[in-house]
This record gives structure tokens, sequence and C-alpha cells, in this order.
């Protein structure tokens, strides 16, 4: 069945220095209800302050995908990088056999707002890997474009699994087609914007876990931005 995650019910945590909405268990917002939806583990919608920012931490046998909506992060991990993940841009990192990093607000006097995903791969305790790139031109990429696909598949960002991820920028009028392949799992999640789907009105933060009948077209009545997640059942 199709069920919708309305984005005022997730979960949120207001340090001060950073606002972050859950759309799946995290931290001190627990609902075993929603633990993830196949591989996709983590949805998390970050505000950081100017000056503030992540420390040192270590992660392990996850993808974590970092997509910065605007400011900018510094990024520096015990592999060497030491990079500026800026607005458009999007950075994966393969935790595998173990790595530590921090993501520091770039900018002394702007907050950066970025989506951190995490996706349960199938490989673990690798080499930890790291790749960034330039998401594609909004206008270019109006219906769904992908963005991550599994090893070997040619996509800009290399996942570590059956996970396939797909980036659309939707304009004001525009009929989206949400695919749903049989025999997969799709989760569609709105970034930013207003559509409508049918009767329902569906506005950035919210998901969709897709069953198999799939979802009407979404009408879009703002600009928008949505992800796809396709993933092995």
């Amino acid at each position: 069945m199709t069920l919708i995650h309305e984005n005022m019910s997730r979960g949120h945590t207001d340090t001060g220095w950073l606002n972050s909405y859950h759309t799946f268990s995290f931290g001190g917002f627990q609902d075993p209800t929603r633990m993830g939806f196949g591989a996709l583990r983590v949805i998390n919608e970050d505000r950081i302050a100017p000056g503030s920012g992540f420390s040192e931490h270590g992660h392990s046998d996850m993808d974590i995908l970092t997509i910065v909506l605007s400011g900018a992060l510094r990024h520096k991990d015990t592999l060497g990088n030491s990079v500026t993940i800026r607005t458009g841009e999007a950075q994966m990192m393969y935790a595998g056999s173990g790595v530590r990093h921090s993501e520091m607000n770039a900018s002394p006097d702007e907050s950066a707002h970025f989506l951190q995903i995490w996706l349960i791969p199938d490989a673990t305790g690798e080499a930890p890997r790291y790749q960034q790139v330039a998401l594609p031109d909004p206008e270019a990429s109006r219906g769904f474009t992908r963005i991550a696909a599994g090893r070997g598949e040619g996509a800009p960002l290399e996942l570590h699994g059956d996970t396939q991820l797909f980036l659309a920028h939707p304009r004001d009028g525009d009929r989206l087609s949400v695919p749903a392949p049989q025999g997969r799992l799709t989760y569609l999640h709105i970034v930013e914007g207003l559509a409508m789907m049918d009767d329902e009105r569906l506005a950035g933060g919210d998901g969709i876990q897709i069953g198999p009948d799939g979802i009407p077209d979404l009408h879009w009545i703002t600009d928008g931005r949505a992800l796809l997640f396709d993933m092995r059942r």
C-alpha cells in the first residue's frame, strides 16, 4: 500500500546551532514503525548555524549522501579529504570499514541547509571511498534524472548496493510522472515546493512510500524539487 509520511510528523531536533527534521528514526526520535524503508535508513533535513557543525565522529558500513540546498559545508575526513561542498553539489561517502569525518558550516554569516541520506549498502567492510559532484542543471532535469546508482552502472555517484537515486526540478505547472517499477521498492521525497497528487496536497518534507500500484502524476503548483529512490525489494 502507498503510505504518506507527512512533513509535520517528522522527528525534530533543535540544539540552537542545529535544526534538524528526521523522516525516519534518528537520535532522540525513535518510532518503531519508522525505521527506514528498504535500503533507505535516514533522511535528515539539517540547518547548521554559522560557525557551527558536527565535530569529528565515526561511521562504518553505510553509504552517506549529502546534498547541499543552500550555503556550504566544510568536510574533513581521515581519508585525507578537506573540501567545501557548495549549493547544488552532492557528496557520497562510503564509510565501509570505518571513517571519521567532520562537517562544519563553511560560512561565518549564512546558515547551511542540506539533506543527509543514509543508505544501507550490500558491501560491508570494504575500504572507505569519497566522491563529490555537481548536481544536474535544474532546467535540464525537470524530469527524474539519475544521480546515483550501484557500482559499474555509470551514474555520477557510485553506491554500494542495488539502489538508484533520481532528482527532478519540476517547474510551476509541470505534471511529473513517478515511475514505480514492479518488484522494486520506491520512495519519493519532496525536497521543496507544492504539488497535488489527485486531491492530496504535498509540500517540502513530505515523503511517499509507494505501493505496487504506483501513484498518480504530480501536478506542481510551484517550482519544486523531488528525490526518487528505486531499491531492491
